[in-house]
């Protein structure tokens, strides 16, 4: 069963191979409301955590058998959204470079600053929600263009050109009635309760589709 986003809790996982360096920092970061699932082998993380979970990952830069830089590369290889934030206790400006370059949304040196982290996650976490609620909104969007008609899609490009009823009953070669029943379809069909709202979620559907 799904859970809208208002309703999700969001997670943070935390890779570190260091026991006692995760037990410090899942008790820290459980302190501002946040679930932790701590990982101590990075490619059991790989394979196995939920990729559907909103939150963040915090991630250590130096780990046996494959090292933090490696496993950023390889989520962002697979497009994992959440966002990464990198520890490291040897940290290097090339070392740092490499983490943002590689889609990093923060890198921080251990010992970490316990308000610098939990401020990076608390913003990371933000970010992560509004992400998913706009791209879950952007295939809302294209789902419901996809039910109009093909005289309903001419009459919103219009709507979306700037075109007055009279313009587009014109253009169409339709009466000022019908004008406005398209449009009053359209925006029942597309649940906007405004020309802005429409303007904002279809406009750019309608030029992709032209």
């Amino acid at each position: 069963m799904t859970s809208s986003l208002s309703s999700l809790s969001p997670l943070v996982h935390l890779i570190d191979d260091d026991e006692a360096v995760r037990s410090s920092l899942a008790l820290l970061i459980s302190t501002v409301g946040l679930r932790v699932q701590s990982w101590a082998d990075p490619q059991g993380f790989i394979n196995e955590f939920d990729r559907q979970t909103v939150g963040a990952i915090v991630l250590d830069v130096r780990m046996p058998g494959i090292s933090g830089l490696s496993v950023l590369d390889t989520l962002k290889a697979q497009g994992v959204d959440q966002p990464i934030i990198m520890l490291t206790g040897h940290g290097t400006v090339e070392m740092c470079r490499r983490a943002f370059k590689s889609g990093a949304a923060e890198f921080l040196e251990k010992p970490v600053n316990d308000e610098a982290l939990l401020e990076a996650l608390q913003n990371a976490v933000r970010q992560h929600v509004k992400s998913r609620a706009r791209n879950q909104a952007d295939r809302q969007a294209q789902e419901r263009y996809a039910q109009l008609s093909e005289r309903e899609r001419e009459v919103l490009g219009l709507i979306t050109s700037g075109l007055t009823n009279k313009e587009i009953g014109r253009a169409l070669e339709l009466s000022p009635r019908t004008v406005e029943s398209h449009r009053a379809n359209l925006f029942a069909k597309l649940e906007a309760e405004s020309l802005a709202q429409l303007i904002r979620h279809y406009a750019a559907l309608v030029d992709a589709a032209g």
